[in-house]
């Protein structure tokens, strides 16, 4: 399936942390290790993430659900960790989440293209395109296709929106979890805060509002 913000086409696929395409320096794989233990660390906490269920299964359970509703799952395509699949006025659909060198983005058709963001780990990329967590001017406008025997030339496409994850139902957060979300909503420095060393280490363990 594909999606497009303006000229950029999108496949099924911490802001202030994005990563320079040009010219990247000299890589250790090491660090591919790290950047996506740290992601599955982060996504296992969430309790959107639903591991390795198909399209036709992300589809069932955000059928019924209002738009703006998503979840991330493993991708179906061998060259891709995972899948954002979000319910969209016409139904649901899903976007690749591309990954290279530390970075995470959007995948786009259109490699070359200008003002693509990417992030160090993947929820603070869910986190960017989430409504709650932007102004309307900083909003990514997305357009999606659900369907992909519709992909023509004259499809005007959907907006694709982000507005509340799913979780699974034996990932329900917990009392202290939402507290955590909270608290993360509402400050930038929670390290500051005048908690007990045992609670800073347990918000920054998820330093996250989604």
């Amino acid at each position: 399936m594909v999606a497009r913000t303006g000229t950029i086409l999108y496949h099924e696929g911490r802001e202030g942390s994005c990563c320079p395409h040009p010219s990247p320096p000299p890589w250790d794989p090491a660090e591919d290790l790290r950047c996506i233990t740290t992601t599955f660390q982060y996504l296992q906490a969430s309790g959107w993430y639903w591991g390795s269920i198909s399209a036709g299964e992300a589809r069932e359970a955000l059928l019924t659900k209002s738009e703006g509703t998503f979840l991330l799952r493993d991708s179906s395509h061998p060259q891709f960790m995972l899948a954002l699949s979000v319910k969209t006025r016409c139904g649901p659909t899903s976007v690749r989440i591309d990954y290279n060198r530390g970075c995470f983005w959007l995948d786009s058709i259109s490699r070359g293209a200008p003002h693509l963001k990417s992030f160090s780990d993947v929820l603070s990329l869910i986190q960017h395109y989430t409504v709650s967590g932007q102004t309307p001017q900083d909003l990514a406008s997305f357009k999606t296709k659900p369907n992909p025997s519709q992909h023509t030339a004259k499809d005007a496409g959907v907006p694709l929106k982000l507005v509340r994850p799913l979780h699974r139902r034996d990932g329900f957060p917990s009392l202290q979890h939402l507290a955590r979300l909270t608290i993360n909503k509402q400050t930038n420095c929670p390290d500051q805060l005048p908690l007990p060393k045992p609670l800073l280490r347990f918000l920054q363990n998820y330093p996250f509002f989604v």
